[in-house]
């Protein structure tokens, strides 16, 4: 007879190399099962056909996971050069097939069109929802939905490889860009066509890929081994600005009261908070007079597993 494994609290941060293949969602449940986890979530999803970092957040680390989503992000993608496809990327029919016929200064000149602010319209297989449902469920079912453009920010692009007919790309860029539709406008421009053929995501806010750990290594592991895995919560806003309170003004902010700060920031901020034994309490706001305004704090009745890591 089998026994079920009771669930217990986990608090902290795992950086996931997720395989080609499997959903986001099902990484998440596999490591969840590994590591009998209350409550466990991500920060945005990768598609099956990528792979690479995707940060997982158990217990009071939850609570942050919504700002690594508008975090930078990078990647390394690989564009095939003279086919367009339905999604944008392998999964989908190919649209048309052109010939290739470019130079390095004509690839230069499109990648520096996309490096900046710039706007893209949402690709109809995503999964941004319209009326409730997903857009991938329109676009399956052959409806098209008007979307709007929205601005995104490319931090950069380098181009790492070419070949005939494929380009490797590493690209910054801000929260909400599609790379299948970057992909897509630079082969646009170059006049061939293109589609996302490979995607790594390599950054998320301060995390990188070579902090990962596989599936595959987590479920070998030891049960006190995939513990010493997890990292703390403040990992997820590492980005944001840090400031030290005092004991009186840690207490205060705990008890949901607005205290004014001794040494208030020169201006209005979302900041990461420490009491002065550097313990992480969570994330507040700072009105230009110094009051401050408790905007997702730390539950001190829980413990993270792993709070002297390093991020």
């Amino acid at each position: 007879m089998q026994h079920k494994r009771i669930k217990r609290p986990v608090n902290g941060v795992l950086l996931l190399n997720k395989p080609i293949g499997i959903t986001s969602n099902a990484a998440l449940q596999i490591a969840k099962r590994l590591y009998q986890a209350e409550k466990a979530g991500h920060t945005g999803t990768l598609d099956p056909f990528a792979s690479g970092l995707l940060p997982l957040c158990f217990g009071e680390a939850t609570k942050f996971s919504q700002y690594q989503l508008h975090a930078d992000k990078a990647y390394r993608a690989v564009l095939q050069l003279g086919v367009t496809t339905t999604t944008g990327d392998p999964e989908g029919s190919v649209l048309e097939t052109r010939p290739v016929d470019v130079n390095d200064m004509q690839i230069a000149a499109a990648i520096a069109q996309f490096t900046g602010a710039i706007e893209q319209t949402p690709p109809m297989y995503s999964a941004l929802k319209h009326q409730g449902k997903p857009l991938y469920e329109y676009a399956r079912a052959g409806i098209e939905i008007e979307r709007k453009a929205r601005p995104v920010h490319i931090r950069s692009i380098h181009l790492i490889a070419r070949q005939a007919h494929s380009l490797t790309l590493d690209v910054v860029c801000s929260a909400g860009t599609y790379i299948r539709t970057l992909a897509e406008s630079i082969g646009a421009v170059l006049g061939c066509g293109a589609h996302l053929i490979a995607l790594t995501r390599t950054a998320s806010g301060g995390f990188t890929l070579d902090q990962t750990v596989s599936l595959s290594a987590l479920e070998s592991d030891s049960d006190s081994a995939r513990d010493a895995r997890l990292m703390p919560a403040d990992g997820l806003v590492s980005y944001l600005p840090q400031i030290m309170v005092s004991v009186a003004d840690a207490a205060a902010l705990r008890k949901g009261q607005r205290p004014h700060l001794s040494n208030p920031p020169a201006a209005a901020a979302l900041l990461r908070a420490y009491d002065p034994a550097h313990q992480f309490l969570g994330l507040i706001e700072v009105q230009s007079d110094g009051l401050a305004l408790a905007r997702r704090l730390m539950n001190t009745a829980q413990t993270e597993p792993m709070a002297d890591a390093q991020i």
